[in-house]
């Protein structure tokens, strides 16, 4: 399916806020917001993840799952496998898997 990661980084690669997204899939902004604080992979009802989905594809995202390769030309971002987001951002990894740090 689609990781919150990926989410936010075909918004980037748009140019494109929430509130956008939320018009392009016919969903709501708390939705897309929800859908982008997810841990890892987006929980939704399929409806809504098949609007989501068709919305990106139709903005011109590809999505690239765990291993595949692209299937077309066009710039992208995929991370390297077994990196840990949270080690480059200065994030201890106990606080980024539970969300929060202490001050």
């Amino acid at each position: 399916m689609i990781t919150a990661p990926q989410l936010r980084a075909a918004r980037a690669l748009l140019g494109i806020d929430q509130r956008r997204l939320a018009e392009l899939s016919g969903l709501s902004v708390p939705t897309i917001q929800r859908m982008e604080a997810s841990e890892a992979m987006i929980r939704g009802n399929v409806d809504s993840l098949m609007k989501l989905i068709a919305a990106l594809e139709a903005a011109g995202i590809e999505l690239i799952g765990e291993g595949a390769t692209s299937q077309a030309g066009g710039r992208g971002v995929r991370l390297k496998a077994g990196l840990n987001p949270a080690r480059i951002s200065g994030v201890d990894e106990a606080e980024a898997e539970v969300g929060w740090s202490l001050p």
